[in-house]
């Protein structure tokens, strides 16, 4: 029996989406708590986790438009790692701000992969067409 569609873990892409997208959320605001920061900049992850939690929850309500959907979420993946890649930047003195660069460090490492597994899923559709 052949799979019909692409998994990570057991999950479809459509609920990674929306987990990572809680987690990018949830991130945002844990560590503008915890470092205490008073600046916009520190909910960029939790911005960034809006739109993938929201397509990933439209991709289950309308499914007819899944492929629209996961391709604005698979943007929003690779913006979040070429966003994350600003951690380069700092590497002339590394985490003289701690929390933002622990929060660059995520954003790549998660958006790298949050991208390689939409771009497997696309694959994997495209084969089983």
């Amino acid at each position: 029996m052949e799979k019909k569609e692409f998994t990570f873990m057991g999950l479809e892409m459509e609920k990674i989406s929306i987990y990572y997208g809680i987690f990018l959320i949830a991130w945002g605001f844990v560590v503008s708590l915890l470092s205490q920061s008073n600046s916009f900049t520190s909910f960029i992850p939790s911005i960034l986790g809006i739109p993938i939690l929201t397509f990933g929850f439209l991709t289950l309500k309308f499914p007819e438009r899944k492929k629209l959907f996961m391709h604005i979420v698979v943007i929003f993946g690779l913006i979040i790692a070429l966003g994350g890649a600003d951690i380069f930047r700092s590497l002339a003195n590394p985490f003289a701000n701690f929390w933002a660069d622990l929060s660059k460090i995520m954003l790549l490492a998660t958006g790298v992969l949050f991208t390689y597994l939409c771009v497997k899923s696309f694959i994997f559709a495209r084969k089983n067409k």
